[in-house]
Parts: C-alpha cells; sequence; structure tokens
C-alpha cells in the first residue's frame, strides 16, 4: 500500500506540473508519464531513467529498435505496441503537415517527412511523393520494401502510379539503415533511369533523396541527376 500511495501520488504531481508549465518537466519526467499510461501498476522512473541512459535523448528512446527495448526489464509486449503507436501518430503528424501545405519549396521538406517515417527503420523502403503542377502533395506512398541494404524499383511501375495520380512531379526517397549517406552505383543508376522514362511522360524527377536517422542527401544537388 504504501509503494502504491507513492507512486501514485508522484504520478499525481507529474500531472500537476504538466498542466502548470508543460516545459517544465525533464525529459525522464515525460517518460514517466508515457510509460505510466500502459504500466498502471507501479513506478515507471526507474525505467525512465534507463531507457535515457540506454538511447540518450527522447529522440533515441522513441527511435529504438523493438529488440533493444526487449532487453530492458518491464518493457514488454504491451510497451512496444504503445511505441509503435506513438511512432505513427508522430510520423503522420509530420506527414499532415506537408499534406495541408499549399505547396513545396523544395524537396526538403519532402526528406524531413521522409526521415521521421524511415530513419529508424532496419529495412530499406522507397517511396515516393507524387506533387501536382503547382508541387501540392497529391499522394506520399511506399513503392517497395527491401532488405537490410537494398531494394527493388521498376521505372515504369512508378511512372504508372504517377500517371494514375495525375502527377506532374515527384520525388522519389530511400533509407539507408546503415546510416552511410554514400550513393550506390544502383541509386544513381535507377535515379537516371527514373529521371529518363519521366522525361518521355512529362514528368519531372525532382529530386532522389537518401535518408538516414539524422540527414538527408540530395542526388540533384550532388549533381547526379
Amino acid at each position: 500500500m504504501t509503494e502504491k500511495a507513492h507512486y501514485h501520488g508522484h504520478r499525481k504531481r507529474l500531472r500537476e506540473k504538466l498542466h502548470k508549465d508543460e516545459q517544465s518537466l525533464a525529459d525522464y519526467e515525460i517518460l514517466e508519464l508515457v510509460l505510466g499510461t500502459v504500466i498502471l501498476r507501479s513506478d515507471t522512473k526507474p525505467l525512465a531513467k534507463e531507457l535515457l541512459n540506454r538511447f540518450g535523448t527522447l529522440r533515441g528512446v522513441l527511435d529504438a529498435q523493438d529488440e533493444d527495448l526487449r532487453q530492458l526489464k518491464g518493457f514488454g509486449d504491451s510497451l512496444i505496441s504503445h511505441w509503435k503507436l506513438l511512432r505513427e501518430l508522430f510520423s503522420r503528424y509530420m506527414e499532415s503537415g506537408i499534406t495541408e501545405k499549399k505547396q513545396l519549396s523544395s524537396p526538403a521538406e519532402v526528406a524531413e517527412m521522409a526521415r521521421t517515417r524511415l530513419g529508424r527503420k532496419e529495412k530499406e523502403e522507397f517511396w515516393a511523393a507524387f506533387l501536382d503542377n503547382q508541387n501540392r502533395l497529391l499522394s506520399w506512398e511506399r513503392i517497395s520494401t527491401g532488405t537490410v541494404n537494398t531494394t527493388m524499383i521498376y521505372p515504369r511501375e512508378l511512372m504508372e502510379q504517377a500517371l494514375q495520380r495525375k502527377a506532374s512531379s515527384l520525388v522519389i526517397v530511400h533509407n539507408h539503415p546503415g546510416g552511410n549517406l554514400t550513393p550506390s552505383s544502383p541509386d544513381i543508376e535507377i535515379t537516371r533511369h527514373i529521371a529518363q522514362a519521366g522525361r518521355i511522360l512529362g514528368i519531372r524527377l525532382l529530386d532522389h533523396l537518401i535518408i538516414t536517422a539524422d540527414t538527408y542527401y540530395s542526388l540533384k544537388d550532388e549533381g547526379h541527376m
């Protein structure tokens, strides 16, 4: 009963602190409250602090791989599911900011949206942002999923999707799970094939972006298009 009174009283004080001034919460206190939505009957402070010790920052905690999270005592299936939900919520929040804009000013906006979704992925995924003739986002879609170091993309199929969506241009994106931004020879070759196919159909390839957890690489800016 003493332990129960302790963590319930502590959690209540954290909520009061949140309502008074959310910015006054320390990172571990934010994690305590997040964990407390799943762990209802025990103190979440030790796990919150262990998460930060292990992964460094709130971003590191949210981006941590499932198998790494499972190594922490108390981080089971329910919390894994909750973490997946948080990641998806944050990804859709970032994507909605792009979707609601009337016009994209640069491919860098697509890069930031993509980094949120793809930066922590263990396998390569290939995505495309289809745009209209005013650079408004028509659709943001996963085209293919591959392995840890490769993913297949077929220019014909990509152009078919662009035509179906009546896109005037597109930005293609894929991630490098290992964190190395350098494009491979196949990355450069497929970019040129897609750009060539687009020119024939009147669909501009604006850029090909390579995403890691921290940053991105523009094949256009680096002279590969």
